[in-house]
C-alpha cells in the first residue's frame, strides 16, 4: 500500500521515434572536454527520499569526483506519477529517476522508455526476490533505492515483557494476548480511521496468509477469476477487522484519532498493537529514541502457524531513462546504489526500516528492532509482497471499505463484496483481460 496515491493510472504512449533514435550506448555522447560528467536525477519529495538520494548523491561523488549529480525533487502522488509519465513521453526525463517498483511500473511503458539491465552487471549485487518488482515482460529495469518495509503488527515490546506474552503466530493467539492487555488496563489495539488509509494493514498486511492459502491468487485476481468475497482466505482480512472491533479492543475515540496520535500511543506503550508499515518509525527516532527498541513487528497472524510469516512493501527504485547520453556514468551511479558500500551511505543517514535488497549488506548493530524481526522472517523465506506488487489492481475506495468495516458500520462479508465491485471498475478502466 503506497499511500502516495490510490490507483494506477492507465498505461502511457509510446515515447516519439525522434527520442529512441536520440538513444545510444550513452557513452558516445558524454561531455569530455572538462574531463567531468553531470547526470541529472529525479527524485520524491518526502523526506525519506530526499535524505535517502542525498547520502547516496554525497557518497557517490566521493568516491566518483569526475561524475557530478544534480538532483531535483517531484510532487508525491497522482500528481508525481503525472509528472513521471509526461516527461518520459516527451522524452525529457532526467538521466537516472526514483519512481515506486511493482505493479505500477507497466504504466510507464518500460520496454519504450527504460534502459533494459537484463543481465548486466549493474545487477549483480541485487537480491532475486526483488527482481520480480522490477521486471516487466521478463526484462529488468531498475536497482532498489532503500530498505524494506515491513507490513503487520507493530507492537510495544515492553508491554509484553511486563505481561509476558509471547510473540503470537495464530490469530487465536493473538486475540488470547488482546484480552490480557484488556485486562491489565492497557488499550489491546490502536486505531487511527481519522487518516483513513491506516484502516487498511489488516486487509493489505494480510496477504502473506493469502498466498500461502491459495499461490495463484495475485494472477486470479488480476485475470478476474479469484474475488475476495468467494476467496476464504482473502476475505480474513475483512473479518480480522470485525473481530477486532466486536472485542471492544481499540482505543477511545479511534474514529477520530490520527497517525501521529496512533504512533505515540505505540512508543509510550498506552496502546500495544499497531496494525501498520514499519517505514513509519524512523522519523520517530529524534523525539522517541525508545521507537529503536521499544517497538517490534510481527506478520499478521493467520490460522497456521507452520506458515508464520510477514508481508513486505518492496523497496522503490532507481531507473535510467532512455534518452539519456551518458548511460555509462548513469549505470555506474545504479551500481553503486546496488552496493554495500550504497546502503551504509543511507543507512549512515535514514535508519533503515527493514533489511536491503543487496547481497552483503547488512543492518547495523544499532538497528531497529522492527528491522532485525523482519531481517529473521526474510532468513526464513517467511515473507510474500504486498498485493499491489504482483497485480495492478487496488480498487480506490478500499480504505473507505475498510473504516466502515473495522468501525462495525458494514458486515465483513459485505465490505468483501464491496470491495470487488470496486476493484472491477478499476480492472476495467485498466482494460484488464478477463473483466
Amino acid at each position: 500500500m503506497r499511500t502516495s496515491h490510490r490507483t494506477v493510472g492507465m498505461a502511457m504512449a509510446v515515447l516519439a521515434t525522434a527520442a529512441l533514435t536520440s538513444c545510444g550506448s550513452g557513452s558516445g555522447s558524454e561531455p569530455v572536454a572538462s574531463g567531468t560528467v553531470t547526470l541529472s536525477f529525479l527524485t520524491g519529495s518526502d523526506q525519506t527520499a530526499v535524505d535517502t538520494s542525498k547520502a547516496l548523491v554525497d557518497a557517490f561523488m566521493k568516491a566518483n569526483p569526475t561524475i557530478k549529480i544534480e538532483t531535483e525533487t517531484r510532487p508525491g502522488g497522482s500528481e508525481g506519477d503525472n509528472v513521471i509519465k509526461t516527461r518520459l513521453s516527451t522524452g525529457e526525463m532526467t538521466d537516472v529517476f526514483w519512481y515506486n517498483s511493482g505493479s505500477l511500473l507497466q504504466a510507464l511503458n518500460p520496454a519504450q522508455t527504460l534502459v533494459d539491465l537484463t543481465g548486466d552487471p549493474v545487477l549483480a549485487n541485487v537480491q532475486t526476490d526483488y527482481l520480480p518488482v522490477v521486471t516487466q515482460e521478463n526484462k529488468v529495469y531498475g536497482v532498489p533505492a532503500a530498505s524494506l518495509t515491513g507490513g503487520g503488527i507493530l507492537y510495544n515490546r515492553k508491554v509484553y515483557e511486563q505481561l509476558k506474552l509471547e510473540v503470537p503466530k495464530t490469530w487465536a493467539e493473538f486475540m488470547a494476548n488482546n484480552d490480557k492487555i484488556k485486562a491489565a488496563g492497557i488499550t489491546p489495539m490502536i486505531g487511527t480511521y481519522k487518516d483513513t488509509w491506516t484502516s487498511q494493514l489488516f486487509v493489505l498486511a494480510d496477504f502473506h496468509n493469502v498466498q500461502s492459502a491459495v499461490r495463484n491468487f495475485a494472477q486470479d485476481y488480476t485475470a478476474g477469476k479469484a474475488k475476495f468475497a468467494t476467496t476464504p482466505a482473502a476475505a480474513t482480512g475483512f473479518q480480522h477487522l470485525a473481530d477486532v472491533h466486536a472485542k471492544d479492543y481499540y482505543n477511545k475515540g479511534f474514529g477520530s484519532a490520527t497517525l501521529d496520535q496512533g504512533l505515540k500511543m505505540l512508543v509510550e506503550g498506552k496502546g500495544a498493537h499497531y496494525p501498520m508499515l514499519s517505514a513509519l518509525l524512523p522519523p520517530l527516532l529524534k523525539t522517541y529514541p525508545q521507537t529503536a527498541t521499544d517497538v517490534g513487528l510481527f506478520g499478521i497472524p493467520g490460522d497456521d502457524p507452520a506458515t508464520s510469516g510477514a508481508t513486505v512493501w518492496e523497496p522503490n527504485a532507481i531507473y535510467i531513462a532512455k534518452t539519456t547520453e551518458k548511460l555509462d556514468a548513469a549505470k555506474k551511479f545504479l551500481v553503486f546504489v546496488a552496493s554495500p558500500a550504497g546502503t551504509e551511505a543511507v543507512t549512515a543517514a535514514v535508519p533503515p526500516s527493514g533489511p536491503y535488497r543487496i547481497k552483503g549488506s547488512k543492518l547495523p548493530e544499532d538497528a531497529l528492532q522492527v528491522a532485525k524481526d523482519l531481517q529473521v522472517y526474510i532468513d526464513k523465506g517467511a515473507t510474500a509482497p504486498a498485493l499491489e506488487f504482483l497485480s495492478p489492481i487496488k480498487g480506490p475506495s478500499l480504505e473507505q471499505i475498510t473504516v466502515a468495516v473495522g468501525s462495525g458500520l458494514t458486515p465483513p462479508a459485505e465490505g468483501a463484496a464491496q470491495y470487488d465491485k470496486d476493484v472491477e471498475k478499476q480492472a476495467k478502466q485498466l482494460g484488464l483481460a478477463g473483466w
